[in-house]
């Protein structure tokens, strides 16, 4: 654990993982919005990675009202020491106990586990894997499950399943006093929210951008192997169906856990709370809270526009797999035989999967892209987007995009793999008015290079088509996406709390 800002004097604690202040844009550019649009409030911030040689720098200034922000990484290479084993049969049962209910799914967690003794005085991280009962019983499970794997990618599965509870566990006992628990996912971050909630009966709020759960699920089921213990372990994907099902069910649980413990679950748009709903969330407590970007800040982008359609095409984001790059560069060898000068930019960082980024500059070349395809890096948006003809979005999954709004507000139309909100913000969708805006780009489906280029062409190639598209975007983010509207939505939610 590292301390970078120490207060006990906190108004809302986020507990956000793998986001602020280490990694630029999407949930991060999100809480910088949050806390600098509420300068009379004290935030802090817990933040959770995986291991600290992921991140670099911060790639935020941060707010002089964020007064707390301490940074914690869930799978170190410590070695844990040996430990005697527990007083009791009964204490170790309760640690099968735990074990059953993240594998089965059912029902909530038992009541002994929501206090952090349990981690923390009862049965600790050394009792569960080093003693001999704890032994006894990850071998047993393992010849009832799945004896046809390797003994030692079971045991490292279960190993690095459990180990983050109890440095959760510790994190909680920590913990400076807050008035409210805010957390912008389930996963890790909402486990442990739910834990200090329960642990200090203190009121918590959570806020799912994407749905975490289906994003683990789509991770995990399309990953070729799951690093678990060293990547060489692990060759061919179907003989590890059942350690992909475990951490699936793992990821469910902890997530229903927090949806239990919840005051509020928000979500930003409509089908993002449905699915919150099927995925166990009790409807009564949930409401959507769109996002909201600084329309008067971007006019100037806006204004900052020349004449005419520029034959440029930008993609805000990480290069990462879940944004499906590489759907992107084949589109756009279609589109450069019909536009000979037509360029793509991506902006956003390349250092978050570096093979991946890789891989994607080798596919530019080997498609003989290199006079059209740029990787730009991060960059101020604002300079960015009075250059761009055409947003564009080809995830596989996404939240709500603050990026499709911030090019709106700049006169930026967009097209977008019809992921999480993105048909919503395109179509309209949140009332009568909304709708009739009309269309502000267009919509195509996940890794769809074709229907892509085809989409790109004809905005492109079609100017008016381009200023009916542009004239939506401008009017739909300036009716409905407000920053103020987000912000006084989020203060009011917070006064009830406090």
């Amino acid at each position: 654990m590292s301390i970078i800002r120490e207060s006990s004097e906190i108004d809302i604690l986020l507990l956000g993982e793998g986001t602020y202040p280490y990694i630029q844009g999407g949930v991060s550019s999100w809480i910088h919005q949050l806390i600098n649009g509420m300068p009379d409030l004290k935030f802090g911030i817990v933040f959770l990675g995986s291991m600290e040689r992921e991140y670099g720098e911060m790639r935020y200034k941060l707010p002089d009202n964020l007064v707390h922000l301490e940074v914690h990484y869930l799978f170190t290479d410590d070695e844990e020491p040996q430990a005697n084993r527990p007083k009791d049969r009964d204490d170790f049962s309760s640690i099968e106990e735990l074990y059953e209910w993240f594998r089965s799914g059912d029902g909530d967690m038992p009541d002994t586990m929501k206090d952090i003794k349990f981690y923390t005085e009862k049965i600790t991280h050394q009792h569960f894997l080093h003693s001999e009962q704890s032994w006894e019983f990850i071998t047993e499970k393992y010849r009832e499950n799945c004896s046809d794997l390797p003994f030692v990618d079971y045991f490292w599965t279960v190993k690095n399943i459990h180990k983050p509870i109890w440095i959760l566990a510790n994190i909680v006992n920590d913990m400076p006093k807050c008035k409210i628990l805010h957390s912008p996912s389930t996963g890790y971050a909402g486990f442990l929210a739910s834990l200090a909630s329960y642990s200090t009966d203190t009121p918590f709020i959570l806020t799912e951008h994407g749905i975490y759960t289906r994003e683990r699920k789509i991770d995990m089921l399309t990953a070729d192997w799951v690093s678990f213990q060293k990547p060489t372990l692990l060759k061919k994907t179907e003989e590890y169906n059942y350690i992909k099902k475990m951490w699936v069910s793992f990821f469910e649980q902890i997530g229903l856990f927090s949806y239990k413990r919840a005051d509020y679950i928000l979500s930003l748009f409509a089908g993002a709370r449905d699915i919150q709903v099927r995925f166990g969330a009790d409807e009564s407590k949930t409401r959507v809270i769109p996002n909201g970007v600084d329309v008067d800040g971007l006019e100037q982008a806006y204004l900052a526009r020349e004449e005419g359609v520029p034959k440029v095409i930008t993609l805000i984001g990480r290069v990462v797999s879940i944004k499906d790059i590489k759907t992107f560069i084949r589109a756009m060898r279609i589109v450069a035989d019909e536009i000979e000068d037509v360029e793509a930019w991506v902006v956003g960082p390349l250092d978050e999967d570096e093979m991946y980024a890789d891989e994607c500059r080798y596919m530019v070349e080997t498609l003989q892209l290199e006079k059209n395809f740029y990787f730009k890096g991060f960059q101020n948006i604002k300079d960015i987007l009075p250059k761009t003809g055409l947003l564009t979005l080809t995830s596989v999954s996404e939240g709500m995009p603050l990026t499709i709004l911030e090019g709106y507000a700049a006169g930026v139309p967009c097209v977008a793999t019809d992921v999480g909100s993105c048909r919503d913000l395109i179509y309209g969708s949140l009332n009568d008015e909304d709708i009739a805006i009309g269309m502000a780009g267009e919509i195509t489906t996940i890794a769809n290079p074709s229907a892509l280029a085809e989409s790109y062409i004809k905005f492109l190639t079609d100017e008016e088509l381009w200023k009916q598209a542009q004239e939506a975007a401008l009017k739909r983010v300036r009716t409905f996406y407000r920053q103020d509207t987000f912000l006084d939505t989020y203060r009011a939610i917070y006064e009830e709390m406090m």
